[in-house]
């Protein structure tokens, strides 16, 4: 009998009799002592050895530096750079996903409602307005974001729908579930940048919690009741959005706001100049919008000419 043999039966059977003979301790050091042997004796434990032979590796290199986080394989995250080799500082997205918005779209463009739905869906849009603007007046940074926590709750279960049904029919998309779940990201990421530059307060954190409670399970029921509906409504969201945005651009430029510095995120995120400032920051924020009007709008005319949204394919890859 060979070495490595014999070293996998001698463990196997101080497992086998520790339980029984043994005490705790005395079993736990003999089969510590045993598991040791077997990782040097020979490639006899397959993947399992490979695995813990890295794990070893990265826990001796790591060595007194027990501030690093690594997963439970012992392996490290990747270190990524920028194109000019300095480190990349954002966790929430990454170098590649940075894009350049296209601020040439038609930020006045309006779909007119031409039947009872978008009668309804226009309207409904209109009277959810008052109390917003009511409550928020002028205060554009509070107003934008609770605007994003809301704006970025209909993507999400468009795409999250989607997904379901084209697991169910066996079918693909059209790409319709990656443009939505594009879309929620794209406003989270607002959200993030409007985070750098203010701190809510606790009254509009708790407004946040009930107005996505009520919008998430609402807007869910009528996107499985009528998705073009549910798009159509969301399309006259945006125009809001796009409008609340243009308002917030006049009062930085007569300076009623006050044009600071873009946030390094937002520079980052929109590979916007290193002298950019907050008017820089939300003009290509309002493009976003635009362009969330516009696939929004683009999706409810597909299926109210009767086609199903995969029988298109989605504007991706603007973001």
């Amino acid at each position: 009998m060979n070495t490595g043999a014999a070293t996998k039966m001698s463990g196997l059977l101080l497992r086998h009799l520790g339980q029984r003979v043994l005490s705790t301790s005395a079993c736990r050091g003999l089969m510590l002592e045993a598991t040791a042997n077997l990782r040097h004796a020979g490639p006899v434990g397959g993947v399992r050895y490979k695995s813990s032979l890295a794990t070893d590796a990265a826990n001796d290199e790591k060595g007194a530096n027990t501030k690093a986080i690594t997963s439970y394989w012992g392996i490290a995250p990747a270190r990524i750079t920028r194109e000019d080799g300095s480190a990349w500082k954002w966790n929430c997205f990454r170098p590649w996903e940075a894009y350049t918005a296209d601020v040439s779209i038609d930020v006045e463009k309006h779909h007119k409602p031409n039947n009872l739905m978008d009668k309804f869906a226009y309207w409904t849009v209109q009277t959810l307005k008052i109390p917003v603007g009511l409550f928020f007046q002028r205060r554009h940074m509070c107003h934008a974001m609770l605007l994003e926590t809301v704006a970025a709750v209909p993507g999400m279960v468009g795409g999250m729908l989607l997904h379901c049904k084209s697991l169910r029919r066996f079918e693909h998309s059209g790409g319709w579930i990656k443009a939505l779940l594009e879309e929620a990201e794209n406003e989270r990421m607002h959200l993030m940048t409007f985070c750098e530059i203010a701190d809510p307060a606790w009254y509009e954190r708790a407004l946040v919690f009930a107005v996505q409670g009520v919008f998430f399970n609402a807007y869910f029921l009528a996107y499985v009741a009528s998705p073009k509906l549910a798009h159509r409504i969301v399309g006259y969201l945006e125009e809001e959005a796009v409008i609340s945005y243009t308002e917030f651009l006049k009062d930085l430029d007569n300076g009623s706001f006050e044009n600071r510095p873009a946030p390094a995120i937002a520079i980052d995120y929109w590979r916007l100049p290193k002298d950019s400032t907050l008017r820089d920051v939300i003009v290509v924020i309002r493009a976003d919008e635009a362009h969330h009007r516009d696939l929004n709008h683009y999706a409810s005319d597909i299926q109210c000419q009767g086609h199903e949204l995969k029988v298109a394919p989605a504007p991706i890859g603007y973001h």
